[in-house]
């Protein structure tokens, strides 16, 4: 991959390529999820730090606020950020998600993947779902999904950098 994209593949700049609001809403569903206290516990010393506040502070505020907080941060950790795209397109991006699983063949329900174990299709197959989806959703929405899949498995989804190029 040519080393111009690769700032674009780092999570805290793909984070702060989302719309502020649906950064907002995706950071609403972030704290409404009960499982992921690791991330939350994160995100949390990042908005204390930002705003020169106790962690229990911030605890203490309500989940709009910190949602507020969180999607406004200048700055969130590359490991904060991962977590963040993966809620947004579980918040935001369904109907791509699924839309790209149907063009795989991968068994889903509303996009999200429902076997134990998924053999992922070959490079041809993979790059004819990735620009059919192209041609579906808006470029900037796409590229941003991509982008994600590539920082969560670079190996596996190593052919949507080709379509991701132009190729």
């Amino acid at each position: 991959m040519p080393s111009s994209n690769a700032p674009s593949l780092r999570p805290s700049k793909l984070w702060k390529r989302i719309p502020a609001e649906d950064r907002l809403e995706t950071t609403r569903a972030f704290w409404a999820d009960t499982e992921d206290v690791t991330s939350q516990a994160e995100a949390i010393e990042a908005i204390a730090r930002h705003l020169k506040f106790r962690a229990r502070s911030v605890i203490a505020l309500p989940i709009d606020k910190r949602a507020r907080c969180l999607s406004s941060l200048p700055d969130v950790s590359d490991s904060l950020a991962a977590r963040l795209l993966v809620s947004y397109h579980l918040t935001r991006q369904r109907p791509m998600m699924a839309a790209f699983l149907d063009a795989l063949g991968v068994p889903h329900e509303d996009g999200l993947i429902t076997a134990e174990q998924v053999k992922l299709p070959d490079a041809d197959t993979c790059r004819t779902a990735a620009r059919t989806l192209m041609t579906t959703f808006p470029a900037e929405q796409v590229s941003t999904y991509f982008a994600t899949l590539l920082i969560q498995d670079p190996d596996a989804w190593a052919p949507l950098r080709d379509v991701m190029n132009g190729g």
